[in-house]
């Protein structure tokens, strides 16, 4: 009879993702520049008191954006997550 301490199988740990930041790092550090300066300009525009409701309802507003040109919608989709990453943390 083995009474040998059998070996458990490891368990997968839950890894959290930011998907705002996983699509702004899919953005050559060029364009992501570029989108994120863009976010800072609209912020100051039209949120000037950095107010999170008024960041992330530009940001839900460019998430619906229903333009039919794909490269027009990633860039939405990118500038939506630079301002929600701004909500969160605007010294970012």
């Amino acid at each position: 009879m083995d009474h040998a301490p059998k070996a458990r199988p490891r368990v997968a740990t839950a890894e959290v993702v930011d998907f705002d930041q996983a699509l702004l790092d899919s953005f050559p550090p060029e364009l992501r520049g570029e989108i994120l300066a863009e976010a800072k300009m609209l912020a100051q525009a039209f949120a000037p008191e950095g107010r999170v409701e008024e960041l992330e309802s530009m940001a839900r507003a460019l998430a619906l954006d229903r333009d039919e040109s794909d490269m027009h919608r990633r860039r939405a989709r990118g500038l939506s997550a630079a301002l929600r990453r701004l909500a969160r943390d605007p010294w970012g």
